[in-house]
Protein backbone atom coordinates (compact mmCIF):
# COMPACT_ATOMS: atom_id res chain seq x y z
CA UNK A 1 0.00 0.00 0.00
CA UNK A 2 1.22 3.50 -0.83
CA UNK A 3 2.85 5.38 2.08
CA UNK A 4 0.70 8.43 1.39
CA UNK A 5 -2.44 6.32 1.67
CA UNK A 6 -1.25 4.80 4.96
CA UNK A 7 -0.57 8.24 6.43
CA UNK A 8 -3.98 9.46 5.32
CA UNK A 9 -5.78 6.46 6.88
CA UNK A 10 -3.77 6.77 10.10
CA UNK A 11 -4.63 10.47 10.33
CA UNK A 12 -8.29 9.67 9.72
CA UNK A 13 -8.29 6.99 12.45
CA UNK A 14 -6.62 9.33 14.96
CA UNK A 15 -9.06 12.08 14.06
CA UNK A 16 -12.03 9.78 14.60
CA UNK A 17 -10.70 8.72 18.03
CA UNK A 18 -10.21 12.35 19.07
CA UNK A 19 -13.68 13.23 17.80
CA UNK A 20 -15.22 10.29 19.68
CA UNK A 21 -13.46 11.12 22.96
CA UNK A 22 -14.33 14.79 22.58
CA UNK A 23 -17.98 13.98 21.94
CA UNK A 24 -18.15 11.67 24.97
CA UNK A 25 -16.46 14.27 27.18
CA UNK A 26 -18.99 16.90 26.11
CA UNK A 27 -21.91 14.47 26.54
CA UNK A 28 -20.86 13.26 30.01
CA UNK A 29 -19.34 16.47 31.34
CA UNK A 30 -16.42 14.52 32.80
CA UNK A 31 -12.85 13.63 31.88
CA UNK A 32 -11.92 10.92 31.38
CA UNK A 33 -15.40 10.14 30.03
CA UNK A 34 -15.04 6.43 30.78
CA UNK A 35 -13.27 4.05 33.14
CA UNK A 36 -12.17 0.42 32.89
CA UNK A 37 -13.34 -1.83 35.73
CA UNK A 38 -10.48 -3.84 37.27
CA UNK A 39 -11.96 -5.74 40.21
CA UNK A 40 -14.86 -8.12 40.66
CA UNK A 41 -16.44 -6.23 43.55
CA UNK A 42 -19.52 -5.31 41.47
CA UNK A 43 -20.13 -8.72 39.87
CA UNK A 44 -23.54 -10.41 40.11
CA UNK A 45 -22.29 -13.71 38.68
CA UNK A 46 -18.89 -14.58 40.11
CA UNK A 47 -18.07 -17.32 37.61
CA UNK A 48 -19.12 -15.90 34.26
CA UNK A 49 -20.06 -12.26 34.74
CA UNK A 50 -23.25 -10.84 33.24
CA UNK A 51 -24.24 -8.15 30.76
CA UNK A 52 -26.05 -5.40 32.65
CA UNK A 53 -23.92 -5.76 35.77
CA UNK A 54 -20.41 -4.28 36.11
CA UNK A 55 -17.69 -6.91 35.60
CA UNK A 56 -13.89 -6.77 35.30
CA UNK A 57 -12.97 -5.69 31.78
CA UNK A 58 -16.09 -3.58 31.22
CA UNK A 59 -15.87 0.01 30.03
CA UNK A 60 -18.22 2.31 31.94
CA UNK A 61 -19.23 5.78 30.79
CA UNK A 62 -18.85 8.33 33.62
CA UNK A 63 -21.55 10.99 33.93
CA UNK A 64 -20.64 14.18 35.80
CA UNK A 65 -22.46 14.42 39.17
CA UNK A 66 -23.34 18.00 38.18
CA UNK A 67 -25.53 16.56 35.41
CA UNK A 68 -27.09 13.68 37.33
CA UNK A 69 -28.66 13.71 40.78
CA UNK A 70 -27.46 10.64 42.65
CA UNK A 71 -30.28 8.34 43.72
CA UNK A 72 -29.37 5.98 46.54
CA UNK A 73 -30.44 2.40 47.15
CA UNK A 74 -32.53 3.64 50.10
CA UNK A 75 -34.42 6.12 47.90
CA UNK A 76 -34.93 3.60 45.10
CA UNK A 77 -36.47 1.05 47.48
CA UNK A 78 -38.62 3.43 49.55
CA UNK A 79 -42.25 2.22 49.26
CA UNK A 80 -44.27 4.91 47.51
CA UNK A 81 -41.22 7.14 47.25
CA UNK A 82 -40.45 9.44 44.33
CA UNK A 83 -37.70 7.14 43.06
CA UNK A 84 -39.22 3.76 43.90
CA UNK A 85 -38.24 1.17 41.29
CA UNK A 86 -35.26 3.12 39.94
CA UNK A 87 -32.45 0.74 38.91
CA UNK A 88 -29.05 0.91 37.29
CA UNK A 89 -26.68 -1.93 36.46
CA UNK A 90 -29.00 -4.60 37.74
CA UNK A 91 -29.91 -3.23 41.19
CA UNK A 92 -31.73 -0.28 42.81
CA UNK A 93 -29.93 3.04 43.03
CA UNK A 94 -26.94 4.65 41.32
CA UNK A 95 -23.36 3.45 41.09
CA UNK A 96 -20.75 6.14 41.75
CA UNK A 97 -17.03 6.44 41.00
CA UNK A 98 -15.11 7.99 43.89
CA UNK A 99 -11.66 8.50 45.39
CA UNK A 100 -11.15 6.87 48.77
CA UNK A 101 -11.02 9.65 51.36
CA UNK A 102 -10.18 12.00 48.48
CA UNK A 103 -6.82 10.28 47.92
CA UNK A 104 -4.85 9.66 44.73
CA UNK A 105 -4.95 5.87 44.49
CA UNK A 106 -7.18 3.88 42.12
CA UNK A 107 -10.80 5.13 42.23
CA UNK A 108 -13.59 2.81 43.37
CA UNK A 109 -16.84 2.11 41.52
CA UNK A 110 -19.52 1.05 44.04
CA UNK A 111 -23.24 1.51 44.68
CA UNK A 112 -24.54 4.37 46.83
CA UNK A 113 -26.60 2.77 49.60
CA UNK A 114 -27.73 5.87 51.47
CA UNK A 115 -26.86 9.51 51.97
CA UNK A 116 -26.34 11.13 55.36
CA UNK A 117 -27.34 14.82 55.43
CA UNK A 118 -26.64 16.98 58.49
CA UNK A 119 -29.80 18.03 60.31
CA UNK A 120 -29.80 21.70 61.46
CA UNK A 121 -30.70 20.52 64.96
CA UNK A 122 -28.02 17.85 65.05
CA UNK A 123 -27.72 14.27 63.89
CA UNK A 124 -28.35 12.94 60.41
CA UNK A 125 -31.24 12.82 57.97
CA UNK A 126 -31.33 9.87 55.57
CA UNK A 127 -33.45 10.42 52.42
CA UNK A 128 -35.51 7.37 51.50
CA UNK A 129 -36.01 6.39 55.15
CA UNK A 130 -37.82 7.79 58.19
CA UNK A 131 -34.53 8.71 59.86
CA UNK A 132 -34.45 12.40 60.87
CA UNK A 133 -31.88 13.96 63.21
CA UNK A 134 -30.48 10.62 64.35
CA UNK A 135 -26.97 10.39 65.81
CA UNK A 136 -27.01 6.67 66.46
CA UNK A 137 -29.02 3.56 65.75
CA UNK A 138 -29.28 1.49 62.58
CA UNK A 139 -30.80 1.91 59.15
CA UNK A 140 -32.04 -1.41 57.80
CA UNK A 141 -32.19 -1.74 54.01
CA UNK A 142 -33.97 -4.43 52.01
CA UNK A 143 -30.64 -5.59 50.66
CA UNK A 144 -30.29 -9.36 50.94
CA UNK A 145 -26.91 -10.31 52.33
CA UNK A 146 -25.12 -13.40 51.09
CA UNK A 147 -24.67 -14.81 54.57
CA UNK A 148 -28.07 -15.81 55.94
CA UNK A 149 -30.00 -13.59 53.49
CA UNK A 150 -30.63 -11.04 56.23
CA UNK A 151 -31.19 -7.37 55.48
CA UNK A 152 -28.23 -4.99 55.53
CA UNK A 153 -27.98 -2.86 58.68
CA UNK A 154 -25.98 0.36 58.62
CA UNK A 155 -24.68 1.81 61.88
CA UNK A 156 -25.30 5.57 61.94
CA UNK A 157 -22.77 6.08 64.72
CA UNK A 158 -19.87 5.52 62.29
CA UNK A 159 -20.85 8.60 60.26
CA UNK A 160 -18.65 11.60 61.07
CA UNK A 161 -19.60 13.93 58.20
CA UNK A 162 -22.12 14.27 55.37
CA UNK A 163 -21.74 11.80 52.55
CA UNK A 164 -22.70 8.48 51.01
CA UNK A 165 -22.42 5.01 52.46
CA UNK A 166 -21.38 2.61 49.69
CA UNK A 167 -20.76 -1.05 48.88
CA UNK A 168 -20.02 -3.35 45.97
CA UNK A 169 -22.78 -5.49 44.48
CA UNK A 170 -20.75 -8.71 44.79
CA UNK A 171 -22.29 -10.39 47.81
CA UNK A 172 -19.84 -13.30 47.70
CA UNK A 173 -16.86 -11.02 48.34
CA UNK A 174 -18.55 -8.24 50.30
CA UNK A 175 -20.76 -10.43 52.43
CA UNK A 176 -22.91 -8.12 54.51
CA UNK A 177 -20.41 -5.29 54.80
CA UNK A 178 -20.33 -1.78 53.43
CA UNK A 179 -17.19 0.15 52.50
CA UNK A 180 -17.17 2.25 55.67
CA UNK A 181 -16.64 -0.98 57.64
CA UNK A 182 -13.96 -2.66 55.57
CA UNK A 183 -12.46 -0.57 52.73
CA UNK A 184 -9.19 1.26 53.38
CA UNK A 185 -7.39 4.02 51.51
CA UNK A 186 -3.75 4.26 50.37
CA UNK A 187 -2.68 5.12 53.93
CA UNK A 188 -4.49 2.18 55.50
CA UNK A 189 -7.23 4.39 56.93
CA UNK A 190 -10.84 3.23 56.88
CA UNK A 191 -12.89 4.94 54.17
CA UNK A 192 -15.42 7.36 55.64
CA UNK A 193 -18.73 8.53 54.16
CA UNK A 194 -18.10 9.64 50.57
CA UNK A 195 -18.09 13.43 50.31
CA UNK A 196 -19.45 15.15 47.21
CA UNK A 197 -15.99 16.46 46.28
CA UNK A 198 -14.58 12.91 46.25
CA UNK A 199 -17.08 11.76 43.62
CA UNK A 200 -15.69 11.64 40.08
CA UNK A 201 -18.99 10.71 38.48
CA UNK A 202 -21.99 8.44 38.19
CA UNK A 203 -21.76 5.17 36.25
CA UNK A 204 -23.80 5.40 33.06
CA UNK A 205 -23.62 3.19 29.96
CA UNK A 206 -21.73 -0.11 30.30
CA UNK A 207 -19.72 -1.43 27.33
CA UNK A 208 -18.94 -5.07 28.18
CA UNK A 209 -15.60 -6.87 27.64
CA UNK A 210 -13.77 -4.19 25.61
CA UNK A 211 -11.71 -2.84 28.53
CA UNK A 212 -10.15 -6.27 29.10
CA UNK A 213 -7.55 -5.43 26.43
CA UNK A 214 -6.32 -2.46 28.49
CA UNK A 215 -6.17 -4.59 31.65
CA UNK A 216 -4.16 -7.26 29.83
CA UNK A 217 -1.72 -4.66 28.52
CA UNK A 218 -1.22 -3.22 32.02
CA UNK A 219 -0.92 -6.62 33.70
CA UNK A 220 -4.06 -6.17 35.82
CA UNK A 221 -6.36 -8.68 34.12
CA UNK A 222 -6.27 -11.21 36.95
CA UNK A 223 -9.99 -10.96 37.73
CA UNK A 224 -11.24 -10.97 34.13
CA UNK A 225 -13.33 -14.11 33.58
CA UNK A 226 -12.81 -16.66 30.81
CA UNK A 227 -16.30 -15.87 29.61
CA UNK A 228 -15.27 -12.24 29.04
CA UNK A 229 -12.29 -13.27 26.91
CA UNK A 230 -14.51 -15.57 24.85
CA UNK A 231 -17.13 -12.89 24.29
CA UNK A 232 -14.42 -10.37 23.38
CA UNK A 233 -12.99 -12.76 20.78
CA UNK A 234 -16.43 -13.19 19.22
CA UNK A 235 -16.95 -9.42 19.19
CA UNK A 236 -13.60 -8.82 17.46
CA UNK A 237 -14.38 -11.52 14.88
CA UNK A 238 -17.73 -9.87 14.13
CA UNK A 239 -16.13 -6.44 13.73
CA UNK A 240 -13.45 -7.80 11.38
CA UNK A 241 -15.85 -9.83 9.26
CA UNK A 242 -18.66 -7.25 9.15
CA UNK A 243 -17.27 -5.21 6.20
CA UNK A 244 -16.80 -8.38 4.12
CA UNK A 245 -20.30 -9.61 4.91
CA UNK A 246 -21.82 -6.20 4.14
CA UNK A 247 -20.00 -6.09 0.81
CA UNK A 248 -21.22 -9.59 -0.11
CA UNK A 249 -24.80 -8.67 0.75
CA UNK A 250 -24.53 -5.42 -1.20
CA UNK A 251 -23.23 -7.25 -4.27
CA UNK A 252 -26.08 -9.75 -4.08
CA UNK A 253 -28.66 -6.99 -3.76
CA UNK A 254 -27.14 -4.99 -6.62
CA UNK A 255 -26.19 -7.48 -9.37
CA UNK A 256 -26.87 -4.83 -12.02
CA UNK A 257 -23.45 -3.28 -11.53
CA UNK A 258 -21.74 -6.55 -12.49
CA UNK A 259 -24.07 -7.00 -15.48
CA UNK A 260 -23.34 -3.48 -16.68
CA UNK A 261 -19.60 -4.06 -16.42
CA UNK A 262 -19.97 -7.31 -18.39
CA UNK A 263 -22.00 -5.55 -21.09
CA UNK A 264 -19.39 -2.79 -21.32
CA UNK A 265 -16.66 -5.37 -21.85
CA UNK A 266 -18.68 -7.18 -24.53
CA UNK A 267 -19.46 -3.90 -26.30
CA UNK A 268 -15.80 -2.97 -26.26
CA UNK A 269 -14.77 -6.31 -27.74
CA UNK A 270 -17.43 -6.04 -30.47
CA UNK A 271 -16.26 -2.57 -31.38
CA UNK A 272 -12.69 -3.78 -31.66
CA UNK A 273 -13.68 -6.66 -33.93
CA UNK A 274 -15.58 -4.31 -36.28
CA UNK A 275 -12.52 -2.13 -36.64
Amino acid sequence: MDLHVLKREASLAIGLVILLLGSMTIATGSYPPMVVVESGSMMHDNEHGSVGAIDPGDLVLVMSPDRHDIITFAEATEPGGEHEGYETHGMPGDVIIFRKNGGSDTPVIHRALLQAIANPNGGWDVPGTDVVGAESGFVELEYDCFHGNSNLKIDLSIITHEGYITTGDNRWSNGCQYDQQSLTDENGELVTAIKDEWIMGVASLEIPWVGAVKLYASGTAGQVTGNTWGNLAVLVAIIISAPVIIEMITNRLNPKDEDEESNDVEASETSSEEE
